[in-house]
């Protein structure tokens, strides 16, 4: 029986056991540790997991060679939220980190732990929405090496962009195997290719045209064999403890979610789970009780005879709870009645104004908390389209109690999101994700906000938009957003991204239109900037000085907001005005042009000719090709 949120501190003295049943007490070497991640894969799509048509050898071997869960469940349907979860061993409310860009803050991590008892560590990632420095910070504490993508690469193809294909991924993370020959060595690799959109490689995309997403899975698949045969070769695959994991499934329409982040249904919280023991320990056995991905960093702990250092979150305040016994055959399978409780969590829907969500499942029972609640007979329904909540029912009771003491043992503050730059928000909308916002409300209650079942066509709209914006189909593009702004006149996303687009394409007065119906409905400081820099263009000065001004209170950094500004003050003939931002903006970026330019013109009316000449020079150094250095410049020689 899996404890309760209630009775954490009972599940430490598990933890922190030293598992003598598995063959690798702490007396003895410890093993490589590998754990694996593919992301977006749906546990009803994997071959040892039933589906027939599954092209999945490698899973499959891996399931023949180790153990396999049958009930394992995400914490969390966002990537980032859920990675943060299986590496601290906390629920998203407990770690913090319930969007993009909020960092870990003191919580340990595996790899802080592991490298700890002496580990050599490393990760290997797939996506950009893992990269430490911008939209994961802290998730790579405690590795040696954490393989993030480059700073600054902003062109080029999706594949060196925001995403890496799970063979360079592997490719990776098998040099650094040759380079680190002797353990005991913990790596992560996180495969990023199931997640849309759905472009597998030669010969997989032919081979499974009409079926995309089975068709990344095969691809990981390959990869995960290739990692897997670096082991082998090395003679270290037998003696490592070897854990391969989804951080979330995927809607593929189910209850109305073409992709994830959004509902709490099984078809994105169930996920594989797979164990490969050192030895070959309980070879092909399954495993029917509840797990939850926060397990798996106590159940390392555990199995390792490790115990967390002094001090840390996981120590006082885990939510996990160790699964050896299950995992080593001790624990009795699951009988009606058991209680096995697990948490799952998403506050994305809060990006889009909604209620976010918050699911318990406890055996067959399964309740989400939601503005019209849900309950669920998973036994009978086990694809949860009848919901049978009624408010004085015993069972939607109990777990509403359960939901009350997980919620009441959550922190009072998380941390706070670290500023988002443009070029991230542009890595965000390339993946399928919206805006740097996590978003706010002045509702009293989250139940007071609009229920995402309500509101899952618009996100779908949104999301295919960001993807066909993401394509170049502009035009496609603008018809979604439309479409969704149609759906849902008071949707944020919809009406601020058309206007963006429109911007884009130069179309300043429908641009001026939607973001200003955005900026109506929620006055944060990015579409505070897109508005003021679209006001601009429209010659609109006095309105663009306003708006650029609020937005500089939100994000005085805001070097595009500086310059926008000062060209506003500019046309005013605030010189003295103008002059102060652009000077603002030069503190804070001195290589870009535009800063420097807007200072030579207002030096130019002002008839300072050698301090315009010395902006001039400064803006050439940075951008020689500017279209507005050379008619400066020619205003400068007359």
């Amino acid at each position: 029986m899996r404890p309760s949120a209630i009775v954490l501190a009972c599940a430490l003295t598990l933890a922190c056991s030293i598992s003598t049943a598995a063959g690798f007490a702490q007396s003895k070497p410890l093993p490589d540790v590998v754990l694996v991640t593919i992301d977006t894969l749906r546990a009803d799509h994997v071959g040892c997991y039933g589906d027939k048509q599954a092209s999945t050898p490698t899973l499959d071997s891996l399931c023949a060679a180790g153990v396999r869960f049958t009930q394992a469940y995400s914490a969390a349907t966002i990537t980032n939220t859920s990675h943060a979860s299986i590496m601290t061993g906390l629920y998203p409310s407990r770690h913090g980190v319930t969007d993009f860009g909020i960092p870990l803050a003191k919580q340990r991590t595996l790899a802080q732990e592991l490298k700890q008892a002496g580990y050599s560590t490393a990760a290997f990632i797939g996506s950009v929405i893992l990269d430490n420095r911008t939209l994961a910070l802290g998730l790579g504490n405690g590795f040696d090496h954490y393989d993030d993508f480059p700073a600054g690469n902003t062109g080029g193809p999706r594949w060196e962009r925001v995403e890496r294909r799970a063979g360079e991924v592997v490719r990776r993370a098998n040099l650094w195997l040759d380079q680190h020959p002797r353990g005991p060595r913990f790596l992560w690799v996180h495969l990023y290719d199931p997640h849309d959109p759905y472009e597998p490689p030669p010969p997989f995309a032919a081979r499974f045209k009409g079926r995309l997403y089975d068709g990344e899975i095969a691809y990981a698949d390959q990869a995960l064999g290739q990692l897997l045969a670096k082991l082998r070769r090395q003679g270290r695959y037998d003696p490592s403890l070897i854990l391969v994991m989804s951080d979330h499934g995927e809607g593929l329409g189910e209850h109305g979610e073409q992709t994830h982040g959004i509902f709490l249904y099984d078809s994105t919280t169930h996920v594989p789970l797979i164990v490969k023991l050192p030895g070959g320990a309980r070879k092909g056995a399954t495993v029917e009780n509840t797990v939850s991905l926060v397990d798996v960093f106590p159940t390392v702990m555990d199995l390792l005879g490790l115990k967390p250092a002094l001090g840390s979150i996981f120590a006082a305040d885990s939510a996990g709870a160790s699964f050896k016994e299950a995992l080593l055959g001790h624990a009795p399978k699951p009988q009606e009645g058991d209680s096995e409780t697990v948490f799952a969590e998403t506050d994305y829907p809060l990006r889009f104004g909604w209620a976010p969500l918050k699911s318990v499942r406890d055996g067959s029972r399964k309740y989400i908390e939601a503005p019209r609640p849900e309950f669920y007979d998973l036994a009978a329904d086990p694809g949860e389209a009848d919901n049978r909540y009624q408010p004085w029912d015993a069972n939607v009771q109990a777990l509403r109690g359960k939901m009350a003491a997980f919620r009441s043992g959550a922190p009072k503050t998380t941390a706070a999101q670290a500023p988002v730059d443009p070029k991230t928000i542009a890595e965000l909308k390339a993946l399928g994700y919206l805006g740097a916002d996590p978003g706010s409300t002045t509702a009293p209650e989250p139940a007071m906000l609009p229920d995402p079942k309500d509101k899952i066509e618009v996100q779908n709209l949104l999301h295919t938009a960001m993807m066909q914006e993401e394509n170049g189909e502009i035009a496609a593009a603008r018809h979604s957003y439309e479409q969704a702004a149609a759906a849902d006149a008071s949707s944020f996303f919809a009406l601020s991204q058309l206007g963006q687009l429109e911007f884009r394409a130069r179309d300043f007065k429908p641009a001026v239109e939607h973001l200003s119906r955005a900026y109506a409905l929620r006055a944060d400081a990015q579409t505070a900037l897109a508005l003021g820099q679209a006001l601009v263009m429209t010659g609109d000065f006095r309105v663009a000085r306003d708006v650029l001004e609020a937005a500089l209170k939100q994000s005085p950094g805001n070097y595009a907001a500086r310059v926008a500004l000062g060209k506003s003050y500019w046309r005013l003939e605030d010189m003295a005005a103008a002059q102060d931002q652009f000077e603002a903006a030069v503190l804070l970026d001195a290589k870009a042009a535009a800063a420097h330019l807007g200072l030579a013109r207002v030096y130019l009316r002002q008839k300072k000719l050698e301090a315009a000449r010395a902006e001039l020079t400064a803006a050439a150094a940075s951008e020689p090709d500017h279209p507005e250095l050379r008619e400066l410049t020619e205003r400068l020689k007359k």
